[in-house]
């Protein structure tokens, strides 16, 4: 590459031109349960001389994949990269060890990882190498790039967004149960990309039965990982036959059952009364390295996650439509006073076609 750049990380202009970089490079990849980690290798002379990002487990490391495209640029350069390099034996031989072996200089980290495996030893291994190591640039938000990552390796939950969709006055479906399509076709496909950012999306047997849904991820240029299918089972059997049957789902259930369709695995969890208890869930599935989940349907598990305090974010989408009555609410369950509602923090507002995405967080502690 013959693109120069200013390595002076006394220029915190500079430093985030190339940690921003580095970071877009993560943000192109799906590697969960690892992190996505982008890399960024500028020789002595100032030129990039190679760029490079984490594609997935078992693959190289960015910093590894980097270092080795730069060759014997690599020696007295600079490395920028996202998250802390490991420094354990995992799939792939510890970075640590090919940072320093390739002669690098300086590294600047965006951000320590979390992982009880590394968070910190990276750092420390590199300067008792002697290698001038900056960790975090001002005004650049690593963590950004993977949330989903770092909520779960600090709480080993995953990362839940709730998506519901409805029309502007709140409902979700007709009485009859009917809801295709209140949103059109800009925000289906959006709503396609959220899914296609989740390691899983799940759905209770109610929707499993009224809906048929395949929760994969049906956009052309999509060529990542699927999301795999959970279930949360309730006492009434299973449909003999669903689409997604065929996809290797979970069925998350609180008693053995006869009705678990074949292919698919069944996930023993805590309840009460046959029903799935929600943080029971979270905890099977984080265990199963699902670093991120989205939580689709119905209204009555959408719910029961938001009143529970599970729902890490919320999406909307609202259709430019007015149900005019009573049907089936986007989120079910009692509203039983004013104070029972959640406060929330609204991040985005955005229009797709006649519609609208609005993408929220409940406030933690606060009603």
């Amino acid at each position: 590459m013959s693109r120069r750049v200013d390595d002076n990380l006394v220029d915190p202009r500079r430093a985030g031109e190339l940690m921003r970089r580095a970071l877009a490079n993560a943000m192109a990849t799906r590697p969960h349960p690892n992190p996505r980690v982008g890399a960024v290798v500028v020789a002595t002379d100032g030129t990039i001389a190679a760029e490079a990002a984490h594609s997935g487990p078992g693959s190289p490391h960015a910093e590894a994949h980097a270092l080795a495209a730069a060759g014997s640029a690599a020696a007295g350069s600079t490395l920028y990269v996202t998250l802390e390099p490991c420094d354990h034996h995992g799939r792939t031989p510890p970075c640590t060890e090919a940072i320093i072996d390739a002669g690098v200089s300086r590294v600047v980290v965006g951000t320590l990882d979390p992982d009880v495996r590394v968070s910190g030893r990276g750092v420390e291994r590199l300067r008792r190498a002697g290698i001038d190591v900056q960790v975090g640039v001002p005004g650049i938000d690593a963590e950004g790039v993977d949330e989903a990552y770092f909520h779960h390796r600090r709480t080993g939950l995953p990362f839940v967004t709730v998506k519901v969709a409805g029309t502007l006055d709140g409902q979700a479906a007709a009485r009859d149960g009917t809801s295709q399509w209140i949103t059109g076709e800009a925000a289906r496909a959006d709503a396609h990309r959220l899914r296609a950012d989740n390691d899983a999306v799940m759905i209770g047997a109610g929707t499993l039965r009224v809906d048929d849904p395949r929760l994969d991820v049906r956009l052309d240029d999509h060529d990542g990982p699927q999301p795999r299918p959970v279930v949360i089972a309730g006492r009434r059997p299973l449909p003999a036959t669903r689409v997604l049957y065929d996809r290797s789902p979970l069925i998350v259930a609180s008693e053995p059952r006869t009705d678990v369709p074949a292919g698919a695995e069944l996930v023993l969890v805590s309840g009460d009364d046959g029903l799935v208890a929600p943080d029971a869930a979270l905890e099977a599935l984080g265990k199963r390295d699902i670093v991120a989940l989205m939580v689709e349907g119905g209204p009555h598990l959408a719910g029961a996650f938001v009143r529970a305090g599970l729902a890490n974010r919320v999406v909307v989408y609202l259709g430019a439509k007015l149900a005019g009555g009573a049907g089936l609410p986007v989120l079910g369950g009692e509203f039983p006073t004013l104070g029972a509602a959640r406060a929330v923090t609204i991040d985005r507002i955005e229009r797709l076609g006649d519609d609208l995405r609005i993408d929220l967080r409940p406030v933690r502690g606060a009603r």
